[in-house]
């Protein structure tokens, strides 16, 4: 198949992902731990189920891994790594900056990605050869002269241990710390496409949280690796880097004193 009969797959998935989500948004159920119907379980659910329906039909031989219903095992090289809301707290919180991942791996690497905002009506499309776009149009990364002048975005502190975030404290401490963004998720990486953050480091991701940024982000002009400045594949540990200008590539890992 080619990556644009890919992306328009995509696309659709990301379509029926935002019709099962957007009615249970601050929807007034109760986002209880224990009662497995709060809104984040309802809309996770009915968002997968939906693009894996679609998946089945339409490309019966690729490979699924989900968030909620795990791997089904493909008889291609391919895999569709899906995560239907990448910010449940957010979600929980009523606020819109959560989003549904979607990912096409080809032996391993991600080549296609899509971070999409249901409520705001925002997307960020990324695929190998192609510019990113946001909502049809080009997304760039900015130009960050000096370490100093970076604002640094985490999804928080509660995700780092102790070690991790000694590690992002050193390199908070170089950036422009009292601009920095907690919280966000996913979406700090579109608006690190778009030129709006220069850096997004975290600890503890799996590959359906940070398969669909990498296209993303190196199709605006980034650079996505591991805290030793490794690249991404299915096989990363989870410590994640987003650079929105690779000339600052070696000043961060410097900052960081990560060499395992």
């Amino acid at each position: 198949m080619s990556i644009d009969t890919d992306l328009a797959l995509a696309v659709r998935l990301a379509d029926a992902a935002g019709l099962a989500i957007r009615p249970h948004f601050r929807s007034g159920l109760e986002a209880e731990r224990k009662d497995d119907a709060s809104p984040v379980t309802i809309a996770d659910r009915a968002a997968e189920e939906a693009m894996r329906r679609i998946l089945k039909a339409e490309v019966p031989r690729d490979g699924i891994i989900g968030e909620e219903f795990g791997t089904e095992e493909g008889t291609s090289n391919r895999t569709w790594v899906l995560d239907p809301i990448d910010g449940t707290v957010s979600f929980i919180g009523g606020r819109p900056i959560f989003g549904t991942l979607i990912a096409l791996l080809v032996d391993g690497w991600p080549v296609l990605g899509i971070i999409d905002q249901p409520i705001l009506g925002e997307r960020w499309i990324g695929a190998s050869g192609h510019p990113t776009t946001f909502n049809g149009k080009p997304a760039h990364t900015r130009t960050c002269r000096e370490l100093s002048d970076a604002m640094l975005a985490t999804t928080g502190p509660q995700y780092f241990d102790d070690h991790e975030g000694d590690h992002f404290m050193m390199l908070a401490a170089k950036t422009d710390h009292k601009r920095m963004m907690m919280g966000g998720d996913c979406y700090n990486y579109g608006l690190l496409a778009s030129g709006r953050i220069d850096l997004v480091c975290e600890a503890g991701l799996k590959l359906h949280d940070w398969a669909a940024l990498v296209p993303v982000v190196e199709g605006a002009g980034g650079i996505m690796c591991d805290w030793n400045g490794e690249p991404l594949n299915m096989d990363s540990d989870g410590h994640v880097l987003a650079i929105g200008d690779p000339a600052r590539l070696e000043d961060v890992i410097e900052a960081m004193a990560c060499h395992h």
